[in-house]
């Protein structure tokens, strides 16, 4: 998936742009661009925050004057053949200047979060997301489409305990979904589905959750860092680590170890002959 940030320009001559990979576009801020078949006809279309624009792909286009902050998203062929389960050479979409599909918007929005950020949750979370995206674009604007087949049942045991395996290989590097997908003999669009049907989650979040519970098993050592945890865990800043730990343990990776190290210590006094004290630490 290639990501892109457009900035409004103040050029109104008109310039012929030529897309061959399928890409659309959802406008960040209100405004406007002047879109048109031909160099002589274009028309003006009016945006708001959130409004979609799909591109013509091959074809071509005439843009005038472009008054509109957008996040451009391209959608590679691999994602969209998946997302027809391989019904056609090319997915062909229908283009449209103007459209509004929330769960799309929502899917972007996220993207541009990411992108702000600096990509931290890496290769993985734009994989999936761009599968959902695809799905959804062939779902709504494929020219020519073959309902994607719905497969009863999930993956069973032998493809989960691989996938396992591969994640904990690989914990520490940028997984993509189309490795888990080839470690199972699948497709990325039916491993996608198939694996949320049998573990109630998606490959992103699982990955995810196995991070955690391995950083939370290292966290337990007295001298781990916690920028050695993020690291061997698969996160790429501490920042992103810490803030990921907080949203779903909601503690800090400090709090959490803090929780585990921190029990007070209590004498407890024993009847003996020599009348001595035990040191018992609680909390263990």
């Amino acid at each position: 998936m290639k990501v892109e940030l457009v900035h409004p320009e103040s050029v109104t001559e008109p310039r012929h742009w030529v897309r061959h990979d399928q890409a659309f576009a959802m406008m960040l801020r209100p405004g406007s661009i002047e879109w048109g078949s031909k160099r002589s006809a274009l028309e003006k279309f009016k945006y708001g925050a959130g409004d979609l624009a799909l591109c013509d792909r091959h074809v071509g286009e005439w843009v005038g004057l472009m008054n509109a902050r957008h996040l451009q998203i391209g959608i590679s062929d691999a994602a969209l053949l998946a997302s027809s389960d391989g019904a056609y050479g090319e997915v062909e979409l229908r283009a449209s200047r103007k459209f509004a599909d929330r769960r799309l918007s929502g899917m972007v929005a996220a993207v541009h979060a990411e992108m702000v950020a600096g990509f931290p949750s890496g290769r993985l979370f734009l994989d999936s997301v761009e599968q959902a995206m695809a799905v959804t674009l062939v779902n709504g604007h494929a020219v020519r489409h073959r309902p994607v087949r719905l497969y009863r049942g999930g993956l069973g045991s032998t493809r989960l305990r691989r996938i396992r395996e591969l994640v904990h290989a690989k914990m520490e590097d940028d997984l993509s979904l189309d490795e888990m997908a080839e470690s199972v003999g699948l497709s990325t669009a039916h491993f996608a589905r198939m694996f949320r049907k049998s573990t109630g989650e998606t490959p992103h979040q699982f990955v995810l959750r196995q991070r955690l519970e391995r950083a939370k098993a290292m966290l337990r050592a007295p001298d781990a860092r916690v920028l050695d945890v993020a690291v061997a865990c698969g996160f790429k800043t501490q920042q992103h680590f810490a803030q990921v730990f907080r949203d779903i343990l909601g503690v800090s990776p400090t709090e959490f170890r803090q929780d585990l190290t921190g029990s007070k210590a209590i004498y407890v006094s024993e009847s003996s002959d020599e009348d001595t004290s035990r040191l018992v630490i609680s909390g263990l």
